[in-house]
């Protein structure tokens, strides 16, 4: 029997979801919003074979924080999948950063997903062929982090100067990272560098 935690804050979905898992052979399903992680991974309570989320569900890129803040300290962790589409880059990042290892296709066929749950409970990843591009992309990031913050406030509209302040840089630093950044990203320039970087799901 493998057992899924299935996370997410719309009620409607989740019991779709849960119904849809829960018709699969050798799946039980425990559905619950966002708080119901913390025991199961902090200790106090007993540890699902799988977590699933969707990404377009509204809560769920503060989840994927929460799983691995919660999961590392305590040796707790177990296989996260999301379910997404390969237009939310930005999604599938954070995914790859919190170490989930099932990216399910949210428009694939739904006949075999009691057995890509089965495959991440023993043991194994899955990615949907559909997601394998967008995933590669948000893989493979050239910038460091300090160029992906520099770039990411000047996004949001912030001036070297602002970006200097809120990092707590000098303005000549700020200026060096987001040269990195061009160069890094193959852009021509600062608003093409955050084009590449939105569009690669990095920002």
């Amino acid at each position: 029997m493998t057992t899924v935690l299935l996370v997410h804050t719309v009620p409607l979905w989740r019991a779709s979801l849960a119904s849809l898992l829960g018709a699969g052979q050798g799946i039980e399903v425990t559905t619950a919003d966002r708080e119901a992680i913390r025991p199961a991974l902090a200790g106090s309570g007993p540890v699902p074979d799988v977590i699933l989320t969707d990404l377009d569900c509204p809560d769920s890129l503060d989840l994927l924080k929460e799983v691995r803040s919660l999961a590392e300290p305590h040796g707790r962790g177990c296989p996260l999948a999301v379910l997404t589409r390969s237009d939310r880059p930005r999604g599938l990042r954070r995914a790859y950063e919190a170490g989930a290892r099932g990216y399910i296709d949210k428009y694939r066929p739904v006949d075999d997903l009691a057995e890509v749950m089965h495959k991440l409970a023993d043991g194994g990843r899955h990615i949907d062929e559909s997601l394998a591009f967008s995933l590669l992309q948000v893989a493979d990031m050239p910038l460091s982090p300090r160029e992906l913050s520099v770039l990411s406030l000047a996004e949001g509209g912030e001036t070297v100067t602002g970006i200097a302040g809120r990092l707590h840089l000098t303005q000549g630093t700020v200026r060096n990272y987001l040269a990195a950044a061009i160069r890094k990203s193959g852009a021509r320039n600062r608003v093409d560098a955050i084009r590449r970087a939105k569009e690669a799901g990095w920002i």
